[in-house]
């Protein structure tokens, strides 16, 4: 089993940045692939981005590529989200999951833990 807790949520101005992280813990972390998606009221979970066991290689979705940063720290057994010039439309719960892949992974039933949500709210 591994445990996800994620912090840094809240309320940011529109332009703003916060940056979330995903505390892990049980098994090894660096063996798993780790990804963050986000679910605002009335859709579905979405995407956002997701890095490698080693950190070497991250994927993005096309809405938060060149404004939201994945990395991670295996020594901290953390992973981040880095969200820069934020906006009114990313309010959402944001959630991290971990992949026993150890790949790139952009749907949710290839991840195998998840954290509990971390809300973050843009104004306008």
């Amino acid at each position: 089993q591994v445990q996800l807790v994620e912090s840094g949520g809240g309320l940011v101005q529109a332009g703003g940045s916060l940056r979330l992280s995903c505390a892990a813990s049980g098994r090894t972390f660096s063996n798993y692939g780790m990804g963050w998606f986000r679910q605002a009221p009335g859709k579905e979970r979405e995407f956002l981005a997701a890095i490698t066991r080693s950190g070497w290689s991250t994927y993005y979705a096309d809405d938060v590529k060149g404004r939201f940063t994945i990395s991670r720290d295996n020594a901290k057994n953390t992973v981040y989200l880095q969200m820069n010039s934020l906006k009114p439309e990313d309010t959402a719960v944001y959630y991290c999951a971990a992949s026993e892949t150890g790949r790139v992974v952009t749907t949710t039933v290839n991840y195998d833990y998840w954290g509990q949500g971390t809300q973050v709210t843009v104004s306008s």
